[in-house]
């Protein structure tokens, strides 16, 4: 219940569609809607259903939550392998397709991964990836300086794992 009643809490400190403003409780709040939704499963198994074994994920991920038996922390902490994490980045690098099968429809991935400033948007961040540059790359980052980054451009996938940043510029690496 602690996420739930952050979420609850949370105020809108700018009008929607004016200007760019990234807040982690949005996305958490996203995950419970779609809890809410999903009324039969976990957003974990959901998950698992419809993306991790469809890839054929070498491990099993982990999804860390708020205490134990409780809700997803769905604004971050899919704990998972470099590999499996590079599937989720080919994943999208091929727009969605896995194996001849449209497991993300196309132009949502499209939608989220390409520069678009309209209705107060920021060039650098779309429907929860992060935009490094205006050259078609794209990355996933986590709050400890985790990356998954995708060149489409140089069909390129880059996973980095650690618990630190490293005192690295990564955005500027890539």
């Amino acid at each position: 219940r602690q996420l739930e009643e952050y979420c609850e809490k949370l105020k809108c400190k700018v009008e929607p569609g004016t200007t760019f403003n990234y807040v982690s409780g949005d996305t958490q709040l996203l995950g419970l809607i779609l809890q809410e939704v999903l009324v039969e499963k976990s957003i974990t198994s959901y998950l698992d259903e419809k993306v991790w074994s469809k890839l054929g994920m070498e491990y099993s991920a982990s999804w860390s939550t708020d205490k134990k038996d409780g809700v997803e922390k769905t604004f971050c902490c899919i704990n998972a392998r470099a590999r499996d994490f590079a599937k989720l980045g080919r994943l999208y690098l091929k727009k969605g397709e896995w194996q001849g099968e449209q497991l993300i429809p196309r132009s949502w991935v499209e939608a989220s991964t390409k520069v678009d400033e309209q209705e107060g948007s920021a060039w650098f961040y779309q429907h929860q990836w992060w935009i490094p540059n205006r050259t078609g790359a794209f990355m996933a980052e986590g709050i400890l300086g985790q990356f998954v980054y995708v060149d489409p451009n140089k069909e390129m996938i880059i996973v980095r794992l650690g618990k630190k940043d490293g005192n690295a510029d990564w955005w500027g690496i890539f």
